[in-house]
């Protein structure tokens, strides 16, 4: 499940907290009572609030398992929105102060609205949205690892530029560049050098499932804040600091911080984040409403001066502020957004702790040393190859297989860094994008390896061999070929693979058929590694090879149809049972009931006629969504509450009528299950599919052209 549904109080309440320090930032609340303290209050533990924005918002919006930029681009348009208001709300104070008629105004003008904001307190949100870009490129582009680095760089860079430019500054050369930098930003503190690592942090944390305890994330919080507190106190002693948003400890003080926020859970407080966005755009003004009403009612001494009396009067301000128009924004929200939930016509519902459970089995089952090739071709047989993709590479899957080209390009595009092996063919005029993106052609005969290698671009290759199923690869007795294409400069052989026909059948021809293509696939391994070559990762099981032939010594294992938790077909006779769970089931809305009198034909071609009064329902979920077609007339069924009722007449595009005379309480509005994720259901998918004369595969390869995918 994506971060996005997930309710997390904790950051919720962090953000009030972390707008009222920025508040303390910009009102030095105890600066009545002790310079030091209120240096420690507003330029080192207030220096978590911004740090908490940038990863909260890389949390929620950085990932690298990203279908397309739309979150991206969804990011920027709002953030952008929000900058373009709050310059609009603070332009009367730029006139007040002269803004634009100060010299060099347009250069300056730029630099502000790019890097420094227009008002001193919104340089984070033009901050937000460089940083957004930098770290969701260097995400999608290098991975975490490499993109923690890059950003790391970069903030080391920066932080010469702010708390440690005491160090740069003796420098010659060195305070030339920082010179040169401080002419397009006023500070290193940008989005540029300061935002990225945090927002890389974000989404790192929300891709990676593992948490820290909480003990050792409150542990490891005190004792790099305690650091922090040392490096601020420090630097600020021996006056190094241009500036002072940057530490060195601020990194994993926040990683840290952020892991305890995570621990509170509970009930969504989303009206929470509006509240807090409102009081940091609006505390700068609401301090100038202050000032300005203290040198009015001659109050200066009480209400400015007292920093910590004319701090707690402007949260109290903002915070009254903020809540109103909370309130007001909340109503035009609800007013103007569309009632989706549970709306849905039809739908796929997934179970993603029955594939995790899966690959779980799956793995235990496998031999010693073998590894689980996840088969996530045609939209991983219906089931959502992005979902299912992600899900798989997060728990560790670390190689995958996939029909066409295109589809291994999607994978790499969704975030997925394994092996992905294309069992299919692909025309080798698009030998660069094997290249560019990695991926694993396999070798269909030898003359499309000849062809592929006069490319002229190496590439990574499976040879398949053809043992028996006479369909693609090169015969296991082409032994000369088979050498040739290993000595081809630009092939990186690195697997060799057959398919194996008949392994779901124990019938005794089929199982010597079968064990016949594995003793040929083996010799010639044999024979090759006789010969000086250099045997390569070897696979030959599929899902039924590996409840058949559980002892084969393999490198991978390429799970299909058991993946997702079903066989074939209900009557399969397996040597291995496992404990596997269908990952997805498939259900329809009622949208209309009726009695059709004796007599009356339902449906295309008048298939049906009834043989009594009947109460008819029909289901808004037909062939175009994958049903098969030849379920028409009482061969398939429909579960409703806990009863079952036929399919009558000719199922349509779009919809599908069940006769439900016999059942009590039907309504327009309830749920039809078709198929069920439950391998003891009439409705399991190898059940239906039997009934439709076909097998699971076909069957949930032909769904979700359409469909939904609801958790």
């Amino acid at each position: 499940m994506s971060t996005e549904k997930k309710s997390y109080p904790g950051i919720d309440c962090f953000r009030i907290l972390a707008a009222l320090l920025v508040v303390a930032i910009h009102t030095s609340p105890l600066l009545s009572f002790s310079e030091t303290g209120d240096f420690i209050l507003t330029r080192i533990v207030a220096r978590t609030a911004v740090p908490f924005f940038f990863l909260t918002s890389g949390f929620f919006l950085i990932s690298r398992y990203a279908y397309d930029g739309a979150r991206l681009r969804r990011f920027e348009k709002k953030t952008g929105l929000i900058y373009g208001a709050a310059i609009l709300l603070y332009l009367p104070v730029n006139l007040y102060n002269h803004y634009f008629a100060s010299e060099y105004f347009l250069p300056n003008f730029i630099k502000d609205l790019v890097f420094d904001g227009t008002m001193y307190h919104l340089w984070y949100l033009p901050a937000s949205m460089l940083g957004a870009a930098t770290a969701w490129y260097l995400v999608r582009r290098l991975d975490y690892q490499r993109a923690l680095a890059v950003t790391g760089v970069l903030y080391i860079v920066g932080l010469f530029g702010d708390s440690y430019y005491g160090f740069v500054e003796p420098i010659t050369f060195l305070n030339k560049i920082y010179a040169s930098v401080f002419q397009i930003s006023d500070y290193t503190r940008n989005g540029f050098f300061f935002a990225p690592i945090f927002f890389v942090l974000g989404g790192w944390i929300a891709d990676d499932r593992r948490r820290i305890r909480v003990g050792k994330a409150v542990c490891g919080f005190f004792v790099s804040f305690f650091l922090m507190f040392g490096e601020g106190m420090l630097l600020h002693h021996f006056g190094l600091q241009r500036h002072d948003s940057m530490y060195f400890f601020l990194v994993p003080c926040m990683f840290f911080l952020f892991h305890v926020i995570l621990h509170f859970r509970g009930r969504r407080l989303q009206q929470l984040r509006m509240t807090a966005l409102f009081i940091y755009l609006i505390h700068p003004m609401v301090i100038l409403f202050v000032r300005l009403a203290a040198k009015v009612l001659h109050r200066q001494s009480l209400l400015v001066d007292q920093s910590l009396v004319h701090y707690i009067i402007v949260c109290i301000l903002s915070v009254a502020f903020a809540l109103g128009m909370t309130g007001i924004w909340s109503r035009w929200k609800l007013s103007d957004s569309p009632k989706r939930k549970g709306t849905e016509r039809a739908w796929i519902e997934m179970n993603r702790d029955n594939l995790e459970h899966n690959v779980h089995v799956l793995r235990k089952a496998m031999p010693i040393g073998c590894e689980l090739m996840a088969v996530v071709k045609t939209e991983a047989y219906g089931h959502g190859a992005f979902a299912v993709a992600i899900q798989l590479d997060r728990i560790g899957v670390k190689a995958f297989a996939v029909a066409t080209i295109a589809e291994g390009i999607r994978l790499r595009k969704y975030g997925v860094r394994g092996e992905i092996l294309i069992l299919g063919y692909t025309d080798v005029s698009r030998v660069k994008e094997l290249k560019k993106y990695d991926l694993i052609q396999t070798l269909v005969d030898y003359q499309y390896a000849v062809s592929l290698n006069r490319q002229g671009i190496s590439v990574k290759a499976h040879l398949k061999i053809d043992t028996g199923m006479h369909r693609l690869g090169v015969g296991y007795d082409s032994v000369t070929e088979v050498k040739k294409i290993y000595r081809m400069k630009s092939l990186q052989i690195c697997g060799m693979y057959t398919h194996l026909s008949r392994s779901d059948s124990l019938e005794p021809e089929d199982v010597a058929f079968t064990k016949k293509q594995i003793d040929r696939f083996y010799a010639l391994a044999d024979q090759l590694k006789a010969d000086g070559i250099a045997i390569p990762k070897l696979h030959i099981q599929s899902s039924y090879g590996l409840f058949n032939y559980p002892q084969l010594a393999c490198d991978y294992v390429r799970c299909g149809i058991a993946l997702y938790g079903v066989l074939s077909t209900p009557d399969s006779d397996t040597v291995r049972t496992l404990d596997l769970r269908p990952v997805l089931s498939v259900k329809a809305r009622v949208i209309h009931m009726q009695t059709i009198p004796k007599g009356e034909s339902v449906g295309y071609g008048r298939a049906f006629v009834t043989e009594r009064d009947s109460e008819i329902a029909i289901l808004s979920v037909g062939y175009g969504d994958g049903i098969p077609r030849n379920l028409s007339g009482s061969i398939g069924r429909v579960m409703i509450g806990m009863q079952y009722a036929p399919i009558v007449g000719r199922i349509c595009m779009d919809q599908l009528a069940v006769d439900v005379t016999d059942l009590t309480g039907v309504a327009v509005g309830d749920i039809g299950t078709i198929v069920a994720d439950s391998l003891d259901s009439p409705l399991s998918a190898p059940k239906v599919a039997a009934a439709a004369q076909s097998i699971s595969n076909e069957l949930l390869c032909r769904l979700g052209a359409r469909l939904g995918k609801v958790e």
